[in-house]
């Protein structure tokens, strides 16, 4: 008997490995299609969030314009740390800066000033003549926390 004409069960065998071929290939499609709605639905999540992360990034744009404005920025400077535009007399010509560039003390002109380096602390024990000496540089003082109103205070509405 030839292995195509053979009966299993009253079917031939050929009828019976083609069954079991078809439904393994409709188990391998329905697979696929499964794992393939699980991919759309991250690819739809993904584009979900990608258009949650431009609108945040419109918005961030839009609040450094505002905060970036001029007439905000000078507000504050004006009432935080006392800053104005420069009074007219201050400018300088190019000719003027060319000229206080070659000469280094001008008149008015105010002395460069070098870092001196800061003692050790055994240094500052062993040593009294710092102490004495009236030119010597001051130790620094502990910077001072800024005033808690400052700190919170909003920034004025303009």
């Amino acid at each position: 008997m030839n292995l195509l004409e053979r009966r299993l069960l009253g079917f031939r065998a050929l009828d019976i490995a083609l069954a079991v071929f078809l439904v393994a290939l409709i188990l391998g499609v329905y697979l696929a299609k499964t794992l393939a709605g699980g991919e759309r639905g991250q690819i739809a999540a993904a584009e979900r969030q990608i258009v949650q992360e431009r609108q945040r990034i419109v918005l961030l744009e839009a609040e450094v314009a505002h905060l970036e404005r001029p007439d905000r920025l000078t507000a504050l400077s004006r009432a935080y740390a006392g800053l104005g535009p420069v009074a007219a007399g201050r400018e300088i010509t190019p000719q003027g800066l060319a000229d206080a560039l070659q000469s280094p003390q001008a008149p008015g002109a105010v002395a460069p000033v070098s870092a001196a380096p800061v003692p050790s602390a055994l240094e500052a024990e062993t040593s009294s003549v710092a102490e004495d000496d009236p030119a010597a540089p001051a130790t620094p003082a502990a910077p001072t926390p800024a005033t808690p109103a400052a700190a919170k205070s909003p920034e004025p509405k303009p």
